[in-house]
């Protein structure tokens, strides 16, 4: 199965993010159906550390070994602050605070992975996670590029996609409510499998820090 081990913020850290996404959306072209595929608010997450494929008989190991991770890292404080965009068209909030005890969490989370046998943790992917964590909101669709008068196609003006850089504008002065960090996830990704087409994710194990 596809893993991942997550933090999830509280309701109360989301329902703000909510408001704050729902003022903006209305500035994209088209209004809040705009070419930005929001992600559902269940699927919302601060991803610590990636496994993609693991096999089923490995998964009880590594979920000992993220609960170890657990233990060796005491709760701490997070918000979500700013925005950005990866690649030129996926949408995140950031996450801000005090992140040395993030990072070493996350550090603990990728060994968990790469010390059980088949859970082999995605060293980039961890890396980018650990160096600017982050929360996605959504994707944006791949704009059309304009016909250049002879008809051959030209260079987008947007390379984020329509509207997404005034969303990152938008969302660059944001800045939520801080909480406690006291769980840790591992999380099953089923790609296409959740609302609208997108993933469905299931918690396979959860553990307190400290």
């Amino acid at each position: 199965m596809r893993l991942f081990a997550a933090i999830r913020p509280p309701d109360e850290v989301l329902d703000h993010l909510d408001l704050a996404l729902g003022a903006v959306r209305g500035t994209l072209p088209g209004g809040a159906d705009g070419p930005v595929r929001w992600s559902a608010r269940e699927t919302w997450h601060v991803t610590v550390a990636f496994y993609g494929e693991v096999p089923d008989g490995a998964v009880p190991a590594l979920d000992d070994a993220l609960a170890d991770a657990a233990r060796g890292t005491p709760p701490y404080q997070l918000h979500l602050r700013g925005a950005g965009a990866f690649a030129h068209r996926t949408l995140w909030v950031g996450v801000a605070a005090d992140l040395a005890p993030h990072r070493a969490l996350g550090a603990a989370s990728v060994a968990a992975g790469v010390v059980v046998r088949g859970a082999r943790a995605d060293d980039e992917t961890a890396l980018d996670t650990r160096s600017r964590p982050h929360l996605t909101v959504g994707r944006a669709a791949r704009p059309a590029r304009p016909l250049r008068p002879e008809g051959r196609r030209g260079r987008t003006a947007d390379r984020d996609g329509p509207g997404l850089s005034a969303l990152v504008h938008a969302l660059a002065v944001y800045e939520g409510p801080s909480w406690t960090v006291e769980k840790l996830l591992l999380v099953q990704s089923q790609p296409g499998a959740g609302r609208g087409g997108g993933p469905l994710y299931t918690n396979r194990g959860e553990h307190r820090l400290g």
